[in-house]
C-alpha cells in the first residue's frame, strides 16, 4: 500500500476541516487551470497535504519543507504507478516542485 508523508494534523482532519484548507492541485480561484493529475495518476493527496502544510507554515523554512515533502510525495505515487510513463511523470513533478518552489509564496503567505 502506498504511504504519503501526511503531517499528524492532517490525519487528524475531519472531511469539513480539510475542505476548507484543502481544494487539490492550484491555488484558490485558479486551481482549475492546474489539473490533478499527472498523465492519468491522480495526486489530488499529494497537493491536499501541501495545501495543508502551507496552511500551518510561519516561517520561508517551513514553505520550502513544504514544497519538500510535496515532491517527495509526487515521487512516492509515481513510482507506485505505471513504468511505462514514470519518466515523462517524474518529469511533470519536477515542473510543478519549481512551479510551487518560484511562485508559491503568495499562496503560502496568504494562508498565515
Amino acid at each position: 500500500m502506498l504511504k504519503l508523508f501526511e503531517p499528524s494534523g492532517y490525519t487528524a482532519l475531519s472531511a469539513d476541516e480539510k475542505s476548507e484548507i484543502c481544494n487539490g492541485c492550484g491555488s484558490k480561484g485558479l486551481g482549475w487551470l492546474v489539473p490533478n493529475t499527472i498523465y492519468g495518476l491522480n495526486i489530488t493527496d499529494c497537493c491536499n497535504i501541501h495545501d495543508y502544510m502551507y496552511s500551518q507554515g510561519a516561517t520561508l523554512k517551513d514553505k520550502e519543507y513544504a514544497d519538500r515533502i510535496f515532491l517527495n510525495n509526487l515521487v512516492r505515487v509515481i513510482d507506485s504507478g505505471s513504468k511505462l510513463l514514470r519518466w515523462l511523470r517524474r518529469r511533470r513533478a519536477l515542473k510543478m516542485h519549481w512551479a510551487v518552489d518560484k511562485f508559491g509564496e503568495a499562496a503560502f503567505w496568504d494562508k498565515q
